[in-house]
């Protein structure tokens, strides 16, 4: 396990002392979880970008062109937001 310093303003600080609280948590348990957190949506991205770089437009309609034009259920429509 390694041990860094981190710099941050008070408010901050403050902030993160009082939600580890709330949290029943250290705040270096916080703070891991935060950078994991951080990690993870950077490297989903690039997964994401590879994946994407590696396909077509063409592939991406030849697979569309399998769903079913059908209305969805009640319950998995989008909100009408045309109010």
């Amino acid at each position: 396990m390694s041990t860094i310093s981190v710099r941050m303003p008070n408010s901050l600080h403050n902030r993160l002392r009082e939600l580890s609280k709330q949290e029943h948590a250290s705040i270096n348990q916080l703070v891991t979880l935060a950078v994991a957190e951080k990690l993870s949506a950077l490297e989903t991205m690039d997964y994401l970008k590879e994946r994407a770089a590696r396909t077509s437009r063409e592939k991406f309609d030849k697979v569309m062109a399998k769903v079913p034009d059908v209305e969805p259920p009640e319950y998995d429509r989008l909100p009408d937001d045309s109010c």
